[in-house]
């Protein structure tokens, strides 16, 4: 069936032809994914004979749908439409997955403990910030000793003491999610735990302050926040999928390069975004990226999984990783 330009595009998009696909295909350049969708178009209505345009379009539209809805390799058994739920509306796909309101016992984690350390400072009196609202030098220090132990912050302060809130950068991304949390914020000239949070500690402990961590991180911390890398949104954007790699594939230690490489396996574009650079390729840049972000300081700082250090290679370390049951207790996958 010819398609005049001025008919409705058969890709139901809701243009002319010659505004949508005829120009698409008329252009010399176009996204390797749009032209393997064209090229499959074009496969299905060769040598089907429609009696109108609006039953091409219902052809279309049925198999894009059933396209839509077929898992795919490159997106470890996802199909497109649930990908697309992951990706956009991760904590409203309530049948794909479900985040809890509370952990059932008593959930331990690094973000945990250090928040742990800032209520008890906090206390009832609150705790004053310095001149420029960061937590006091004092606190810093002894907060960093607690939590590293006496061994580990020998080593770590042996070129430099912690003289501000920055330098345990740790603390610091606490403060800072448990503030975009709710959990905690400034009052008449100091930190102050806030109403909500209280209620939450009295009623449920650290397993009802857990979640709302945990979404806080997810959907208003810039993970790009000061480590070097490009800004790569896509790689915070994909969190969920990368709990869902380790929903599956956890049980077992696996390389780090197993969850990048799934991660580049399904998102190739993200290579796109990085500028070119004479000692690293594109790829190393977002493995690399994606192993501090993701597995380093999402998943390890909130005791979903153990990331271990094994071996140092170049500029970077080798990781094994493998899942804690805070990941099944907090988040249940239905897919």
């Amino acid at each position: 069936m010819k398609i005049s330009r001025n008919d409705p595009c058969p890709c139901d998009s809701g243009k002319k032809y010659k505004k949508c696909c005829l120009m698409q295909q008329q252009s010399p350049a176009q996204p390797d994914g749009v032209a393997e969708t064209f090229a499959e178009v074009r496969q299905l209505l060769k040598g089907k004979d429609f009696a109108s345009l609006e039953e091409a379009n219902a052809f279309l539209s049925t198999h894009m749908h059933q396209r839509n809805q077929a898992p795919r390799v490159d997106f470890s058994g996802l199909s497109p439409e649930q990908m697309t739920r992951f990706l956009h509306y991760p904590f409203d796909s309530p049948e794909l997955v479900a985040f809890t309101d509370s952990i059932v016992g008593e959930p331990t984690a690094p973000i945990l403990t250090l928040f742990g350390l800032l209520v008890e400072a906090i206390g009832e009196q609150g705790l004053k910030p310095t001149a420029n609202g960061n937590l006091p030098r004092n606190f810093c220090r002894e907060a960093a000793l607690s939590y590293w132990g006496e061994e580990v912050h020998r080593e770590r302060i042996r070129h430099s003491n912690i003289n501000k809130e920055e330098d345990f950068f740790d603390l610091h991304v606490t403060r800072l999610v448990a503030e975009l949390a709710g959990l905690i914020r400034k009052y008449r000239g100091k930190f102050i735990l806030s109403r909500d949070c209280r209620r939450l500690l009295d009623e449920q402990g650290m397993a009802g302050i857990f979640p709302r961590l945990l979404r806080a991180y997810a959907q208003k911390f810039n993970w790009a926040y000061r480590d070097g890398y490009p800004d790569l949104g896509f790689v915070q954007q994909a969190f969920l999928f990368t709990l869902y790699l380790l929903h599956r594939h956890g049980n077992n230690w696996k390389p780090h390069t197993f969850y990048a490489g799934s991660f580049l396996r399904a998102f190739p574009r993200v290579l796109d975004e990085v500028p070119a650079v004479s000692y690293r390729t594109p790829e190393e840049t977002v493995r690399s990226c994606y192993t501090h972000r993701t597995l380093e300081c999402f998943v390890g700082f909130f005791g979903l999984a153990e990331v271990e250090k094994i071996s140092k290679e170049r500029y970077s370390y080798n990781f094994r990783v493998k899942k804690l049951p805070l990941l099944d207790a907090a988040v249940c996958f239905r897919v």
